[in-house]
């Protein structure tokens, strides 16, 4: 893994505008489960149907009481950033990493430093009002689900709360997306790591670096993409990705 490491380590060097675009993998090691694969939580565990944007319209309560399930399974007690999600953080800090674009949910780049975040599925951290737009802290509003307030409605105007995230049979927010397929266009090199870049339209934002850039591929099992990248490197991304920053920091 070494040469390919240094391989990484001197593209990242070279290049003026990196970015990295992380999926569930990145997060695994702090303890959350993946949704797909062999040990996701899709399947037995749960129906994605549940999650649907039309069970949250037509049946409120039981989406919130399926949510909170969800939730208690997918953010364990002490979950905290690991050496991935912070080696992400020391690139940036040490302006080698321009931005992270990622797919996961549960705030683990912003809690290990990192600044300029595209959170593209949104952030299980906050709650909206259907209604009147209003964000909120889900914590408070995950104990009222709790104790049987069902479905939770916003305090300020009496609407739906809404998990702040992108549920099925919704599109990405415009603007989050807008804003990742420009990091992508404008990069001379994206990371992909801890995503099986499969699922659209998020998959298509690495392909975009492809246009004037290259693309890098940190991934336990081969990706669809593995072919248009310039490094693949199939190993855990809390093992190369701090790798990569100390070869950096040595060099």
């Amino acid at each position: 893994m070494t040469t390919r490491v240094d391989a990484l380590a001197a593209r990242v060097r070279d290049a003026d505008a990196v970015v990295a675009f992380t999926g569930a993998g990145v997060s695994a090691a702090s303890g959350i489960p993946t949704f797909r694969g062999e040990d996701g939580v899709w399947g037995d565990e749960f129906d994605p149907a549940d999650f649907h944007v039309d069970r949250f319209r037509n049946d409120p309560a039981g989406f919130w009481r399926e949510r909170l399930a969800l939730y208690e399974r997918m953010a364990p007690d002490g979950v905290a950033p690991n050496a991935a999600h912070r080696a992400l953080a020391d690139l940036e800090a040490a302006g080698e990493l321009d931005a992270v674009i990622t797919q996961n949910t549960d705030g683990l780049h912003r809690d290990a430093g990192t600044e300029s975040l595209v959170e593209l599925h949104g952030t299980n951290r906050e709650v909206e009002c259907v209604d009147c737009g209003a964000r909120a802290d889900a914590a408070p509003v995950r104990e009222r689900v709790r104790d049987g307030d069902l479905p939770p409605t916003c305090e300020a105007c009496g609407g739906l709360l809404k998990p702040a995230v992108v549920l099925f049979g919704e599109r990405l927010p415009r603007g989050a997306l807008d804003r990742a397929r420009d990091l992508a266009r404008e990069s001379d090199l994206l990371i992909a790591t801890g995503s099986s870049l499969t699922v659209e339209p998020a998959a298509s934002i690495p392909r975009k670096a492809t246009y004037g850039g290259s693309l890098a591929v940190v991934n336990l099992d081969s990706t669809p993409q593995d072919a248009l990248a310039e490094v693949v490197i199939h190993d855990d991304a809390t093992d190369v990705l701090p790798a990569v920053v100390d070869a950096i920091v040595d060099s």
